[in-house]
């Protein structure tokens, strides 16, 4: 609760010892406001008892997955994300059930991991030999791709044909890590039971990552658009800081604006450090 304030009345004189005692002591409470007046916390509830919703909320973050795979609507598979960042989030509404707020995420440091290929040509006409090995860039998966050919071509000097005949085979050779930045401007959170300093919550974004490479293969796009759904637990140390354990499912997509369009379906762990008031 707020310090009452006594004013004096300065249209009569002070005719009793204890008004000026009164007084003295609201003119030492407001030299020194700290020590005297008892301000009520930001966090504070009509009813006296602390609530966990911060107005403004700073955060920093590290997220990480290990592997992806078609969850929903994803192609590529055992692709890693590697991501740090910061965010910022506003309280929109809160009561004792919900409190729901605005949340932003940019991510200065966006590493995607994608697999490379490599095709052996394996040839059985006119002769019996096996080409060196070609490196392809980002391929979809490890599984083995096999695919025969054969085709006949005149002979110089015109004397006949050959036909070549053989089969090609695509297997993974290893990894790559392609840089990147993203930001997700879009995006809300619900923090249940605003009271308990341990809250369950929702949490949603959208947004966009750019990277030096096409991904996750090479014919794909650069630039690529994101988003995510997922839930976690926020505990709160204190009602300024908190710490947030979450999982999510994150896509990326170029929404067919290049040549393929394979997207890529993570689930996502995250650590977030928060702090505000």
């Amino acid at each position: 609760m707020k310090a009452r304030m006594f004013l004096p009345n300065f249209g009569k004189p002070c005719r009793w010892p204890l008004l000026s005692l009164l007084v003295l002591l609201e003119l030492f409470a407001m030299a020194w406001p700290p020590a005297c007046a008892q301000v009520q916390s930001p966090n504070a509830s009509p009813e006296g008892s602390t609530v966990y919703a911060r107005k403004n909320t700073f955060s920093v973050l590290a997220a990480y997955s290990n592997d992806s795979s078609h969850i929903l609507m994803g192609q590529a598979e055992n692709r890693k994300l590697l991501d740090f960042g910061a965010g910022y989030s506003r309280r929109l509404w809160v009561n004792r059930v919900v409190n729901w707020q605005y949340n932003g995420e940019i991510l200065p440091v966006a590493l995607e991991n994608d697999l490379t290929g490599q095709i052996v040509d394996y040839q059985t006409s006119p002769t019996v030999a096996t080409f060196p090995v070609e490196q392809l860039g980002g391929v979809i998966s490890c599984a083995v791709i096999t695919s025969a050919y054969s085709y006949t071509v005149p002979n110089l000097g015109g004397t006949g044909t050959t036909t070549y005949a053989g089969t090609e085979v695509q297997t993974c050779s290893g990894r790559r890590w392609n840089i990147g930045e993203a930001i997700s401007p879009v995006g809300f959170q619900w923090n249940f039971l605003p009271r308990l300093k341990t809250q369950p919550f929702f949490i949603g974004h959208g947004g966009y990552m750019y990277s030096t490479k096409p991904i996750p293969v090479s014919y794909a796009g650069s630039f690529n658009f994101t988003f995510d759904v997922g839930a976690g637990v926020e505990w709160f140390r204190t009602p300024s800081q908190s710490v947030r354990v979450e999982y999510r499912y994150h896509h990326i997509s170029n929404h067919n604006t290049a040549q393929y369009n394979p997207g890529i379906d993570n689930g996502l762990f995250q650590v977030t450090y928060s702090f505000g008031r």
